[in-house]
């Protein structure tokens, strides 16, 4: 499944759109670090892996900007442990 993560940086969050939704991560960056604050998804998009996809692009966009992860979410938090690379 081809997916498109984007940072809108205006609202302080990375979306990605699937099935007419968007799924969310609310975030803000201090001192060189990406602060998850919240990971959202809506109710028909939940089990269906979207969070996954979501965060695999926030994490790819926190590497390509040299920015580490500080998870405050406790979705990202375990999503990080599972997925430290």
């Amino acid at each position: 499944m081809m997916t498109h993560v984007t940072d809108n940086q205006a609202a302080g969050r990375y979306e990605l759109e699937e099935e007419g939704l968007t799924a969310y991560a609310d975030y803000r960056r201090e001192d060189g670090r990406l602060i998850i604050d919240y990971v959202f998804s809506p109710v028909p998009l939940r089990g269906k892996g979207t969070s996954d996809r979501l965060m695999r692009g926030v994490q790819a966009d926190a590497r390509a900007k040299g920015e580490t992860i500080v998870p405050i979410c406790g979705y990202a938090a375990t999503w990080l442990r599972r997925h430290p690379n």
